[in-house]
Formats: C-alpha cells, structure tokens, sequence
C-alpha cells in the first residue's frame, strides 16, 4: 500500500496559490509566515507529485500593477510550468479582498464598482484561456449583505445573473473552451452571502442565459458550515451534471470558515465523499482548498499540502477495500441498497397500471414491511472498520 501513498500527476491534485501561501493573517492577529513566490510554489507543488496549481488574478499579479509588471508575472509563471510540467486547470478572480469591493462585485448597489469587477474578471479569463484553463471559479464572498435593508435580494439576484451571463457571452464570442463553476458558501466574510448552498446555485443556475456552461464547485467546508450532508451535496451536483470542480478541505461543524487540511476534521464524511467521487467517475482535478494553520513556520505549510494528497489516497484504498469486502457485498445485499436503482414502476408498467394493481396498496401489509429488518448498523459499523484499519 505504501507505494500507492505517493502522489502522481495521474491522481490530479492541484492547489491553489493561496493556499500554502497563505500567511497566516486573521482578524485577531498579522502574518506569521513570509509570501511565497508563485515561482516557488510551482517547483515545491511538482515535487510533492501534484498535476496542477490554480490562482486568483491578484495572487499572481499585484493588484493595480501596470502592463508591464503584469507580463513579467504571467512570463516567470508560464516558465515555472513549462519547467515542471503542472498545469493550470482552474483560475478564478479575486473580488472580495480590495476594499472597492466591501458592499460587494457583481452585485455591489454602486453601478460603477458592477463594471469594474466585471472588467477585471474579463481580464483574468483572457490569461485563464492563455493558459490553459477548462474552469473558471466565481465564489461571491462579498456578493450579501449584514443588514437585510442594505439590499434588495431580488435586485442583487438580477444583477448576478446579468453578470453571468455577460461573461458566458464573452467566453462565447472570444471562442475559449472554458466554463464557469460557481462556489457557494452560507456566510463570512458577509452576514449571509447569495447563493449559500449548492441547492440554491443549481436553481440559480436554471435561470441563466446559458444554463449548459455553468456548474457548480463545492467545497466540503462550505456545506458544513451550513450544516449540510457534503456527500449528499457532492451527489446532487453530479446526478445534475454540474459537478464541474470541488473544492476538498476540512471543518469542524457550524464554526467560521476553517479551510482545515482535507481530512482534518470529519474524516468519516471524507470516506464516503471520496468513495463517491471515485465510485461515480468524476474525472476533474482533486483540488484543495485550505489554509495550513498560522501556527505553522513556511515547512509546516508544505507538510500541510503533503497530507491532503496523503490522507486522499489513503481514503481512496480504504473506499476501494471496502467496496470489494465480501462482508461488505453481503451486507450491502442485506440492506436492499441496490435495490433503490431498480424504477418503482415495472418496464412497461404505467400510472394507471399502477393505481390498478391492489398489491401496491389494498393488499399491500404494511405492518409486515414495517417490522422487517434494514441491517444498517452492521454495513455502516464495516465502514467504520475499515477506516480503523481493522477491517
């Protein structure tokens, strides 16, 4: 097994620049570890076996810097790629952290600051198409409000959705095979943030101009934060067809955004996500979303990024393990689970064949069906063993 524990680029992990390169600020306290040259990060990732690393446009490029220091950026960045074979899979826009976006971007109540945020996105997604992208992520941090007064949700939902669908439209018409990928998350840094769960974007997501080219990336932290089943979230994004990036971290409950390591937290739901994603086929990058904790000196953060890929692996050979267990196959039978995939109505049987037949109601002992046994203790306690190690 130990073999199988070393990161491959055929495992698609990729991190983002602002993750171990975050350096450690919080609102009680300043920075405990210095910036990272993104050159540096490029290099360090490849050699931690990782296939990709992301960014948003201001970790890469100083916000406001002119176009010459903008193309001496992106040159050093596409050299360390080149050099190291990563790719670039997803990029994103940074506007949440300037403060001409503190009432918002998209749906800021200032019209000006609407066009700016969209402008800087426009930019962003010409060096994502450069570069290779496939996803561009849109997480709304600001896009909410703390005082429902402050702004008219209705409003603000036009105003997001004008917004996606003018940069669907710039996608299209500049002809990038790129797609969007909208990120929700229930609160911080606003009260209440549009879009909090991965229900409500896949509604949103129905209204929009160009429905095909927007899904979804969730991130485990975010769900959680909501008090929200993350396997369940995951599920519903792929059974739509709009699992298009995820976001993989860790979270202790309904506490402030922790962006722990993958795996740090509910372990048990990590399991099962991971036998979900690697059972249903999802074929993008295994993206991590966290923050070494600001205790950490600079080595601790590269010990962080380590085992999130790590503690995946070593998931993924439990899930499969426990998928190929006989005890588990017998108890899987037990608890009629396949069964669910069987459709309610027979081939060929139709609603009226089915409010006809008397052994769907009439005859049908619902007392005896009431008092039969689900046996899932036992399948649930196998998982638990297998993630023991005991199994």
């Amino acid at each position: 097994m130990a073999s199988d524990l070393t990161p491959t680029k055929a495992d698609r992990f990729s991190f983002g620049l602002w993750t171990v390169g975050w350096q450690g600020r919080d609102p009680f306290g300043e920075v405990t570890r210095p910036a990272l040259d993104p050159v540096e990060t490029v290099h360090r990732l490849a050699e931690l076996g990782a296939y990709g690393v992301t960014f948003h446009d201001d970790d890469l490029i100083p916000f406001g810097a002119d176009n010459t220091e903008r193309e001496r950026c992106v040159k050093r960045f596409r050299a360390a790629l080149d050099d190291t074979g990563l790719v670039v899979p997803m990029a994103t826009t940074n506007l949440f952290f300037h403060p001409v976006f503190k009432e918002g971007a998209f749906t800021a109540n200032d019209r000006s600051v609407r066009r700016f945020a969209l402008r800087k996105t426009m930019r962003n997604i010409d060096l994502a198409a450069e570069l290779g992208a496939r996803t561009y992520v849109a997480w709304g941090g600001r896009e909410g409000a703390e005082s429902d007064a402050a702004k008219d949700p209705r409003a603000a939902l036009d105003r997001l959705k004008e917004a996606v669908d003018l940069l669907c439209q710039y996608v299209r018409e500049r002809g990038y095979d790129l797609r969007f990928a909208l990120e929700p998350k229930p609160n911080e840094p606003r009260g209440d943030i549009l879009l909090p769960t991965i229900g409500h974007a896949l509604a949103f997501i129905n209204q929009l101009e160009y429905p095909d080219m927007v899904g979804l990336n969730p991130e485990v932290g975010h769900e959680t934060m909501a008090g929200l089943n993350v396997v369940h979230g995951y599920a519903q994004a792929l059974w739509a067809g709009k699992l298009f990036h995820i976001d993989l971290n860790g979270q202790h409950g309904l506490k402030y955004d922790q962006d722990l390591r993958f795996g740090a937290a509910d372990v048990k739901s990590a399991f099962f996500l991971v036998d979900l994603l690697e059972g249903a086929g999802y074929d993008g990058p295994r993206h991590f979303d966290f923050k070494p904790p600001r205790a950490e000196n600079v080595d601790g953060a590269w010990v962080s990024a380590a085992a999130c890929m790590r503690t995946y692996l070593i998931l993924r050979e439990k899930a499969r393990a426990f998928r190929q267990d006989p005890r588990v196959i017998d108890a899987l039978e037990a608890a009629g689970v396949g069964a669910l995939s069987t459709p309610t109505l027979a081939p060929g049987e139709t609603l009226a064949d089915l409010v006809a037949d008397p052994t769907a109601y009439e005859t049908f002992d619902a007392d005896a069906a009431g008092a039969r046994a689900v046996n899932i203790e036992h399948l649930d306690q196998l998982a638990l063993e297998h993630l023991l190690g005991v199994a």
